[in-house]
C-alpha cells in the first residue's frame, strides 16, 4: 500500500503543479505582451495560485505536499526580494512581504487543517485572501473614488465593500459544499466576512496576506464547531 501511495501522491501533486505552471505562464504573457500595470499581473498570480488549494482539496493531496510547497515558495519569495526572480509579482512600487506571507499562510493552514480532516477551513482562509483581497485591490485601484487611511494603509470604501461581499460569498459556498446549505452557514459567512474585511484594512508590509487567511480559517472553524 505504501508503494502505491507515493506515485498516487506525486500524480496529484503533478496536477497542482501544472495548474501553477499555467498561472505562471499566463502571468508572464500578460506582463510581456500587454500594458497591464504591475498590480494587475501581481493579482493574476495572487488569484490564480490561490485556487490551487481547491484542486488540492478535491484531489485529497497529502499534508506533507502542501507544507513542502509552502517552504519552497516561502524561500523563493524571500530570495526574490534580493534577486529578480519574480518581477511580475514584486514590482508593485511599495515595500511588502506579502508574497512571503502568502506562501507561509498556505503551509500553516495545510499543516493545521489537513490532518484534522477539515481541509475546507483552510480553503476558506486561502480563498478569502485570494479572491477577497485580490479583487478588493483591483476594484479599489480602478474605482476607488472614496479613499480612507488606516494605520498608514491607503484603502477605499469601494475596495473594502468588494472584500466584504467576496469574502461572504467564498465562505458561504465552501461551507455549503462541505456541510450543506443552511442559515447557520450564512451567519458564519457573514461574521467571517466582516472580520476578514477588518483584517484586510491593516495591510502594513503585506501582513494581511497572513492575518486574513489565518483569521478567517480559525474563526470559521470555531463558529462551525457550535453551529454546524
Amino acid at each position: 500500500m505504501v508503494e502505491l501511495a507515493v506515485p498516487s501522491a506525486l500524480v496529484k501533486g503533478g496536477w497542482v503543479g501544472l495548474w501553477l505552471l499555467a498561472v505562471g505562464v499566463a502571468t508572464e504573457g500578460v506582463r510581456r505582451n500587454t500594458s497591464a500595470s504591475p498590480e494587475v499581473t501581481r493579482k493574476i498570480v495572487h488569484i490564480g495560485a490561490g485556487n490551487a488549494i481547491v484542486l488540492a482539496w478535491w484531489l485529497h493531496t497529502p499534508t506533507w505536499m502542501g507544507v513542502a510547497a509552502s517552504v519552497v515558495f516561502s524561500a523563493v519569495a524571500l530570495l526574490s526580494y534580493r534577486l529578480p526572480i519574480l518581477p511580475g509579482i514584486n514590482s508593485v512600487g511599495r515595500p511588502s512581504l506579502g508574497t512571503f506571507f502568502y506562501a507561509v499562510s498556505i503551509g500553516v493552514l495545510t499543516a493545521l487543517f489537513w490532518p484534522m480532516q477539515h481541509p475546507e477551513f483552510a480553503v476558506i482562509g486561502i480563498l478569502t485572501m485570494t479572491w477577497g483581497d485580490g479583487l478588493a485591490a483591483l476594484v479599489g485601484q480602478a474605482h476607488g473614488h472614496h479613499p480612507y487611511q488606516l494605520l498608514g494603509s491607503s484603502k477605499s470604501w469601494e475596495g473594502s465593500l468588494t472584500m466584504l461581499m467576496v469574502s461572504f460569498a467564498v465562505c458561504m459556498v465552501v461551507l455549503g459544499v462541505a456541510f450543506g446549505w443552511g442559515l447557520s452557514g450564512i451567519a458564519i459567512a457573514a461574521i467571517v466576512a466582516l472580520v476578514a474585511t477588518g483584517l484586510e484594512t491593516i495591510s502594513i508590509l503585506g501582513l494581511d496576506n497572513l492575518t486574513v487567511p489565518l483569521g478567517s480559517s480559525l474563526l470559521a472553524y470555531g463558529l462551525a464547531l457550535g453551529w454546524l
